[in-house]
């Protein structure tokens, strides 16, 4: 072995490689703070299990009415778009018509959220009827397109 690598004072050079300034520019960026690690906040399992088994109780009322022209649920229909419950157990239900015309317009909503209401651990429920998307057959479930033969 040469003695340049047994000589502990030996110095070794190294090619200097021509340099893109990435660096240079890197080092006159001002120094940003990193961000505080922030724990996240776990949910209460009891909290979110409660409100899981409500969510299916709504459910399971609205599979409760039905369209009056078409021998299935408004669940099944997909005619529910959303259910959002607050944590004062207040339920917000989004849902659409088959049609705009739909002879029932003024009287299913009122009907849903009488249902929802009747659930012992909901406070109230508020019914927002929207139109868009505008619904169509393929947001039907699939036993409702079984039941009526898609």
């Amino acid at each position: 072995m040469s003695d340049e690598y047994n000589n502990p004072n030996s110095v070794t050079k190294l090619p200097v490689l021509p340099s893109s300034g990435k660096v240079d520019e890197l080092r006159r960026q001002p120094a940003v703070e990193p961000a505080p690690l922030v724990q996240p906040v776990l949910a209460d399992p009891l909290k979110s299990i409660e409100m899981k088994l409500l969510e299916g109780k709504i459910i399971e009322a609205l599979c409760q009415i039905y369209d009056p022209e078409i021998p299935v649920s408004i669940y099944e229909l997909g005619l529910i778009y959303g259910i959002e419950i607050a944590a004062d157990k207040s339920v917000k239900i989004r849902m659409t018509l088959t049609a705009p015309g739909c002879p029932v317009a003024g009287s299913l909503p009122g009907e849903v959220a009488r249902k929802v209401e009747a659930i012992d651990e909901v406070r109230e429920a508020e019914v927002e009827l929207v139109w868009e998307p505008a619904w169509d057959k393929s947001k039907m479930s699939e036993a409702a397109q079984l039941q009526l033969g898609f």
